[in-house]
């Protein structure tokens, strides 16, 4: 049994993507234990080319033979988690209809799809709804996790046929020490211009928040949940920036790992992220967070865990206040165990109908 995770690598520089990968990995050895895995991100990865590179892959696909074909022709299955929240035009039509591409070859060769779980949407422009409704009509299974794209996939015309959640939960929870207090992971994405929120007021909210929680006798750690590398979306600057505004008391955590970055984040007594997956990774190894969200991708999900604490960057008026209230909330800390036993039996029916899309044995 060889089963492809796409647009997933173990090995990037995004924890995020990296605890997509390493969960979806999960997922599929609950079904097939002795599954040979193997991934393909957009940069270097276990096919025989790099597939995020445009006009490679657009001739790989007009070829009648080609070494990308006959690689994909060795898999039994492909898990496409679309990066989790890529399966949109949101981030442009060129992402999109590369994704896109990728997906269509692999359907034409006659190796079952299933769109893992991950967001769906949203789609604003005509190109992009034909491509997502292409996408949805060939998928074996179809796998939202959070109410809205659920909604957005039956809107489309194809509904959805497991509402779970994200496949973190699939990873065994860290057993370490809580030797940290309030850990909080600065977004690179969100420190510079982008066009999510206002960098300016994101920094502002960022260092207001991290005077306050020492004002207040927090021990506070920062962690990066993006690794540094040439591209502008790493938080280590960020996190560096940061610390110089708020002086040595604070720690300062770069992971080395996926691994490492988890343990780190099950050691606090509460995270405060930019970083969904960072949120996520907490929330799975039993630790309470408080997510800083940018985007529609971060209310839905959790609200699906039962999990109601967040704040806004797009609409709060004094997010330092909703964060210090959220951290005041009693009885987190046995909400965040009710969250986990949600997310379990979520993917336990995830898993089933990982089992039915595969071939028969």
């Amino acid at each position: 049994m060889k089963v492809l995770i796409l647009w997933a690598d173990p090995r990037g520089t995004n924890l995020g993507v990296r605890a997509l990968a390493a969960g979806t990995a999960a997922l599929v050895r609950r079904v097939w234990p002795d599954a040979e895995i193997v991934y393909q991100g957009y940069g270097p990865g276990d096919a025989p080319m790099r597939i995020g590179v445009k006009r490679n892959l657009g001739r790989e696909y007009v070829k009648r033979h080609s070494v990308l074909k006959d690689w994909i022709r060795t898999l039994d299955l492909v898990v496409d988690t679309r990066a989790g929240d890529s399966f949109s035009d949101s981030y442009g039509l060129h992402r999109h209809y590369g994704m896109s591409t990728m997906y269509e070859l692999v359907s034409r060769l006659g190796i079952p799809i299933v769109l893992g779980p991950q967001t769906i949407g949203p789609f604003v422009t005509r190109r992009g709804r034909f491509l997502a409704k292409s996408t949805l009509r060939r998928a074996a299974v179809v796998m939202a996790r959070d109410p809205m794209s659920a909604e957005c996939a039956s809107d489309l015309g194809r509904p959805v046929d497991l509402l779970t959640t994200d496949v973190v939960f699939a990873l065994d929870p860290p057993s370490v020490e809580q030797t940290r207090d309030v850990i909080v992971n600065v977004s690179g994405l969100l420190w510079n211009e982008n066009p999510h929120v206002d960098s300016g007021a994101y920094r502002t909210t960022v260092l207001e928040l991290g005077r306050a929680l020492m004002a207040g006798g927090r021990r506070l750690t920062l962690l990066a949940h993006v690794l540094d590398s040439y591209l502008a979306d790493n938080d280590v600057p960020a996190i560096q920036d940061v610390a110089a505004h708020l002086g040595d008391q604070v720690e300062v955590v770069i992971p080395t790992s996926l691994e490492h970055a988890r343990d780190v984040l099950a050691s606090g007594t509460v995270v405060v992220g930019s970083r969904m997956h960072a949120c996520l990774n907490a929330l799975s190894g039993g630790v309470p967070a408080v997510p800083l969200a940018y985007s529609r991708k971060f209310a839905p999900l959790l609200a699906q865990l039962g999990w109601t604490y967040g704040v806004d960057l797009r609409t709060a008026a004094d997010p330092v206040g909703d964060v210090l209230a959220a951290l005041a909330s009693p009885g987190l800390d046995d909400q965040v165990h009710e969250v986990r036993a949600r997310a379990d039996k979520s993917l336990a029916l995830a898993t089933e109908l990982l089992r039915a899309a595969g071939p028969r044995q």
